[in-house]
């Protein structure tokens, strides 16, 4: 109800403005998935298992396990997903039901687009990185907003960090062996792909079963998400409950990620479901 009152009470001119901003928004994440899916466009070539021969022996099972013999090789994925959302702590969740539709490039960047909530009580919006820049932008009801952050170096390294470890999940070919790719052995069930960007490195560890199924992933992240809201590079990550084929690859259909991944502070605020992907 306090909502409602507050809405009605905006002038006019107000609520144009926010209409205008949102608009903005819009315009602005359309663009950023144009880029990212013309960024698919330049990949080229089939999976040749050979490529993948010497790698650690886990991470030679994952891409033997993910990608086809021959596959083409893409990038880029389009991703529309259910689940929950948390908006609490691991005490209380207060989980929200969410639909959301994402474009993911790897290092290049994604644009997750987001509602999640009741009838009564909703809110929608994007994050995103793309062109070297991030965001998270928030609306309650469409009309308020209730989260613009962004902009930053931080928040593009935090960004960057969220595509490669979401394109373990669902655009493996983005992680095979490259210039910039580089495996390393962990353990018996675990190797470790280490990033390097201009300006920054990512680790990434990834878990998988016996057939090599990716079972989880975990990344030292960029990250304020913590009690002193400094940023520094903290665990975070997620498990994978369910697997299916796509296209020639096998890719995480129902995902459960969150902060502090593998420590007592860790708590799943966000379960994806995925009911559609797409490779461009």
């Amino acid at each position: 109800m306090l909502v409602v009152l507050t809405i009605a009470a905006l002038p006019v001119a107000a609520l144009l403005a926010l209409q205008l901003l949102r608009l903005s928004d819009r315009r602005a994440e359309g663009r950023a998935q144009a880029d990212l899916r013309a960024a698919g466009a330049i990949s080229s070539g089939h999976f040749d298992p050979a490529s993948v021969q010497d790698l650690p022996d886990p991470a030679r099972r994952y891409f033997l396990f993910a990608i086809q013999p021959g596959a083409r090789l893409r990038t880029v994925a389009e991703i529309e997903m259910g689940g929950e959302i948390s908006l609490g702590v691991k005490e209380k969740p207060n989980y929200l039901p969410m639909k959301a539709d994402q474009v993911i490039a790897g290092p290049a960047g994604f644009v997750w687009r987001l509602r999640a909530g009741t009838p009564r009580m909703w809110l929608s919006g994007s994050d995103g990185y793309a062109r070297g820049r991030a965001w998270t932008r928030f609306w309650l009801y469409g009309l308020i907003p209730i989260v613009r952050a962004g902009g930053s170096t931080d928040f593009a390294r935090s960004a960057e960090g969220r595509a490669l470890a979401e394109s373990v999940f669902w655009a493996p070919a983005t992680m095979l062996p490259s210039a910039q790719v580089k495996w390393f052995p962990v353990d018996a069930v675990t190797a470790r792909a280490v990033v390097t960007l201009p300006g920054r490195e990512h680790v990434i560890d990834l878990t998988v079963a016996p057939d090599g199924r990716p079972l989880a992933v975990l990344i030292q992240r960029w990250s304020r998400e913590n009690p002193e809201r400094q940023w520094r590079l903290q665990p975070f990550g997620g498990t994978i409950g369910e697997v299916r084929e796509v296209d020639g690859y096998r890719v995480a259909w129902a995902v459960d990620g969150g902060n502090w991944f593998g420590t007592d502070q860790y708590f799943p605020f966000y379960r994806a479901r995925v009911s559609a992907i797409r490779f461009r």
